[in-house]
């Protein structure tokens, strides 16, 4: 068997086989295959696909190139959450202690930023003195006392998918649908969860930048967790504009500090809403999302929710004092204001590139290996819909340098458009093994 005749197939439109697949993966973990082969591979995929059964073995192989986390010492039904990527995503900081607080644990296993969108690690690493790195034994014991733990990825992980990642990013072919699926389900599977929520998210700050194509890497992936035996449901959701109003790691900390409050945006609250809605109905807790939602408002008016967040920060060792004076996050030592340069209504926010904006400010990576500023990133102050006056405060850029700051304002009014606005879904439906929902 040769790595040339495995990508000649997948070139031509060929079926491959189990065995092609673990060729060609395990060679390249091992560095038998080198780069330019997989590299070409990659790009073949990207261009003819790959049907279900390629999919599902190719998640397989990557699901067992390396550890599995073990959660059955945790009492009860453990549900994952997973977002593929957004700006100004901050939901697990609100989803995750609201449904530990409902009593369905949740081990969770993050990443880093890169680009445009945020990792939930870097957000949480905004919070002083909290550990995100824990051991195994660590990591299980806290859940089983705790009921919540998020940490950063641990251990020898879907080493196949770091490697294949790697190379996806350099070499235009992250995009793919069947990639985003293996990718994404090979971690999930992985870090040990028995059930699955998905948020898949469509727009300009999105991978996927239409509806339908949301709704097929979507299907893929419930397909996936059904053959893996883990029942998955995907939420569809609006990323055309940013979700909340911060971007950056230290302003969304204290953004979803304020939804546990009972306050906060009302997009990033119904997200998180209904994303915890279905984490309950996986886990058992309530026969529907709507009795869901009704169980995570109850605990935001509690205050439950953010006492568990609290619980989980003490255990991580971070000072839960930041949640009554979220001043003691990260400051920025400089605040740049973008001005409308017209009065008329705001028809579009373009998601993407206030993501840039908030990177170039110093809140992101464009490499693995840059340091960021917590501090920095974009507070927006008017979204589409929204009627504004010429001089009115658009969005404030918050960052370390002065210059960086600049940049980032000139990105930021490329993302303002004015003009009629035309309202869009925030939550596009759901797919379920049963199939696809539309909510419009």
């Amino acid at each position: 068997m040769r790595a040339y005749d495995i990508i000649a197939k997948k070139r031509d439109g060929g079926t491959l086989t189990r065995e092609e697949l673990e060729f060609l993966f395990n060679g390249y973990v091992d560095g038998s295959i080198p780069d330019y082969q997989m590299s070409a591979f990659t790009m073949a995929v990207f261009f003819q696909g790959m049907n279900h059964e390629e999919t599902a073995m190719l998640t397989k192989i990557m699901l067992d190139s390396g550890d599995k986390i073990d959660l059955s010492s945790i009492p009860g039904t453990k549900v994952d959450k997973h977002s593929t990527g957004g700006v100004g995503d901050k939901t697990t900081l609100v989803v995750a202690p609201l449904v530990a607080a409902a009593g369905v644990p949740v081990a969770k296993m993050s990443g880093r930023g890169l680009g445009h969108t945020g990792g939930t690690i870097d957000k949480l690493s905004a919070i002083p003195g909290l550990r995100v790195e824990l051991e195994i034994d660590e990591f299980l014991q806290q859940v089983r006392e705790v009921g919540l733990a998020v940490v950063g990825q641990t251990g020898n992980l879907v080493p196949a998918d770091k490697k294949l990642y790697a190379l996806r990013d350099v070499t235009a072919t992250v995009n793919s649908l069947p990639l985003i699926a293996s990718s994404i389900m090979s971690k999930k599977l992985a870090s040990g969860a028995d059930k699955i929520v998905l948020d898949v998210k469509v727009g300009s700050g999105a991978f996927m930048k239409n509806v339908d194509q949301a709704f097929e890497l979507a299907r893929a992936m419930v397909a996936i967790g059904s053959d893996m035996g883990r029942e998955t449901v995907a939420v569809i959701t609006n990323m055309d504009q940013p979700l909340g109003n911060a971007v950056g790691n230290a302003l969304e900390v204290r953004e979803a500090i304020e939804v546990l409050k009972g306050r906060g945006p009302a997009d990033l609250r119904a997200v998180c809403l209904e994303l915890g809605a279905w984490m309950l109905r996986l886990g058992g807790k309530v026969e529907d999302a709507a009795r869901g939602k009704e169980m995570l408002t109850e605990l935001i008016e509690t205050g439950k929710g953010l006492a568990k967040l609290g619980e989980m920060i003490a255990a991580q060792g971070g000072d839960t004092k930041v949640l009554e004076n979220p001043d003691l996050l990260p400051q920025a030592e400089r605040v740049l204001t973008l001005l409308a340069d017209q009065a008329g209504t705001i028809s579009r926010l373009h998601a993407e590139k206030v993501g840039l904006a908030a990177m170039v400010a110093g809140a992101g990576r464009s490499r693995k290996e840059d340091d960021i500023d917590l501090a920095a990133g974009v507070i927006l102050k008017a979204k589409p819909g929204q009627a504004v006056d010429r001089g009115q405060v658009l969005a404030e850029v918050y960052t370390g340098h002065e210059q960086k700051g600049k940049a980032a304002l000139e990105i930021l009014k490329e993302a303002y458009s004015f003009g009629d606005y035309r309202e869009q879904p925030l939550i596009y439906g759901t797919v379920t093994k049963n199939g696809d929902n539309r909510y419009r």
